[in-house]
């Protein structure tokens, strides 16, 4: 009986081998859910609250695929989405926000720069002054109205 069997745990402390276990072994995640602060893998509620499931691939930024929606709707103000832009030649504006595609974006970017030119040709219209007999000024637009309704 002077000899203590070696499973009993009393001739070594336990406490450091079990610490030592738990940092070098692997943490089981069958269903490869992100590691939170821990190391260990979050819970899988938390998993679905956050939507993480959900993928979204953006083609601007080399193909980056970001793990749910607030990943990705943050992802439109960092540097690899504005570099990615620069690259294109195209503003970083809200107008581009959800926009992943680059051939979405070129056409966006096309049909807001054929608005753009529109809106400069009617501000030219608009720009000419008229006067009339007083010395009221009216836009050529509206002294034609006023003239054809005989106010004028």
């Amino acid at each position: 009986m002077t000899s203590l069997h070696p499973t009993s745990g009393l001739d070594e402390p336990t406490s450091a081998i079990e610490d030592e276990d738990d940092e070098t072994s692997r943490v089981y995640n069958p269903l490869k859910l992100p590691l939170g602060w821990d190391g260990r893998p979050i819970p899988f509620w938390l998993y679905k609250l956050h939507g993480l499931r959900n993928e979204f691939k953006c083609e601007i930024c080399s193909d980056h695929i970001y793990h749910g929606r607030k990943n990705f709707e943050k992802h439109f103000t960092e540097s690899r989405h504005a570099f990615g832009m620069r690259a294109l030649g195209l503003p970083n504006t809200v107008q581009f926000r959800d926009v992943t595609s680059i051939a979405d974006a070129l056409a966006l970017a096309e049909k807001l720069r054929k608005q753009e030119r529109a809106q400069q040709g009617q501000a030219g219209a608009d720009a000419q002054e008229v006067e009339d007999e007083h010395g009221n000024a009216y836009t050529k637009k509206t002294y034609d109205l006023l003239k054809r309704q005989g106010l004028i």
